[in-house]
């Protein structure tokens, strides 16, 4: 019996998404549904940081018309890292196989879901959702953003010697062997910097990392929660995490000679 449970999760593992979610009720049911037709197989895992808009309302609606659908309500905005360690932990909890990253505002497209999907069943510990590769691009986005996109990503590549080209990318696939290994109570960044965090982290581990190119489409409804507060948060922590790339390098080096 054993044997055949095993054997069946490895041929259909258990996959839960995860949406944080703060004021998108225009967004929120159309993005969550289309999740649960381009993944069948898939549940999700809606986290709401008390958003004034009535988002959880239409989040306990949804979970009310599908099993597939659970709430996680939160006391109040605290940030997008934190909501996804949140889903991450009721992930691990649940016994899933692997635990997707997905915005709930309509940028990242549930028909790319599949195809990530496939990737970290393939073996991946981690995948990412790329826009800077090859067959990945932006929709709708003007240039100024493109432009603070891309650099933030170079930025941060060259501080942290990584080789990975989409750092900041919120759209990813992580299986349960990556979350046991990221040490959830030690992540520090709260927001966008939060994505960084953990890909570096998991790509120093030796980690199989696989990239897989995206469509990302500018939302149609509500507001993005960049701020400049988010902005300095992801500066500081990849300038205080490259120099301590450097300091070890340099140790390592010292030793050598």
């Amino acid at each position: 019996m054993q044997h055949s449970e095993a054997r069946d999760r490895q041929l259909r593992p258990r996959v839960l998404v995860v949406l944080p979610t703060y004021n998108e009720r225009q967004s929120l049911q159309p993005v969550a549904e289309a999740v649960l037709a381009a993944a069948p197989g898939v549940d999700l895992l809606i986290v709401d940081d008390a958003s004034p808009d009535g988002t959880g309302d239409i989040a306990d609606a949804l979970a009310g018309g599908s099993p597939r659908v659970t709430v996680m309500h939160r006391g109040g905005k605290l940030g997008l890292g934190t909501a996804y360690i949140a889903g991450f932990r009721a992930a691990l909890e649940r016994g899933y196989d692997f635990a997707v990253e997905m915005d709930s505002d309509g940028s990242h497209q549930p028909g790319d879901l599949p195809r990530l999907l496939a990737a970290a069943r393939d073996g991946a510990d981690l995948v990412i959702g790329t826009r800077w590769m090859p067959g990945g691009r932006i929709v709708h986005w003007p240039l100024h953003r493109r432009v603070l996109s891309k650099g933030g990503t170079a930025f941060a590549r060259r501080a942290l010697r990584s080789e990975l080209r989409d750092l900041t990318s919120g759209f990813r696939v992580l299986s349960r062997e990556s979350l046991t290994r990221l040490q959830l109570d030690s992540i520090v960044s709260e927001g966008y910097a939060f994505q960084v965090e953990t890909a570096w982290r998991l790509e120093r581990q030796g980690c199989r990392v696989t990239e897989v190119p995206i469509t990302f489409v500018e939302r149609a409804a509500g507001r993005s929660k960049m701020s400049w507060r988010i902005m300095r948060e992801a500066f500081t922590n990849v300038l205080r995490w490259g120099k301590e790339v450097r300091s070890q390098a340099s140790q390592r080096a010292s030793q050598r000679n």
